[in-house]
């Protein structure tokens, strides 16, 4: 149990990363799609804050996916080598997807989003937007999120499964 905790840390690391890149390096509102609709409407594309910010920020993008892909890969790996059942990979697959919802409905909507002022140090124009309180705005998207997560975990022991040859 403790190497997935370790790799649902490993793909939350990820996440922030892929969220550090975007705000403060990339700094293109298209990122801006999962916050409130006002603050989606505020944010403006911001010019590079130094030569380089831009690529420097996709290249820490394309390290951040490749971190949450190894992530899962490795737990699928280390489930094989194991040889856990389907049971076991869906219950670390599982495990890993809420551990990381976990961290995404606590510090990134409710304390980055609604507590810390990260986001209007980057974009200024969206100080004052109704959204910054607003915890809960994407219950919905959560609520399904949440509901989908354990026929992912599921098809993800399935195709570990598949490819280490257990099946």
């Amino acid at each position: 149990m403790r190497l997935t905790v370790l790799l649902a840390v490993v793909f939350t690391a990820g996440v922030c990363l892929l969220l550090y890149a975007a705000v403060t390096l990339i700094q293109d509102r298209r990122f801006f799609t999962t916050a409130p609709k006002d603050i989606q409407a505020a944010a403006a594309d911001h010019p590079e804050r130094f030569p380089g910010a831009h690529a420097l920020g996709w290249i820490l993008a394309v390290i951040s996916f490749f971190l949450m892909a190894a992530a899962f890969v490795y737990a699928g790996f280390d489930g094989v080598r194991n040889g856990f059942t389907f049971s076991q990979h869906w219950l670390r697959f599982a495990a890993m997807l809420y551990l990381w919802k976990a961290f995404d409905i606590i510090c990134l909507d409710w304390y980055l989003l609604t507590k810390s002022h990260f986001f209007q140090k980057y974009y200024p124009e969206t100080e004052g937007c109704a959204g910054y309180s607003q915890f809960g705005f994407n219950r919905k998207e959560q609520l399904i999120r949440l509901a989908v997560f354990p026929f992912a975990a599921a098809l993800m022991a399935w195709i570990t499964m598949w490819i280490g040859g257990q099946l």
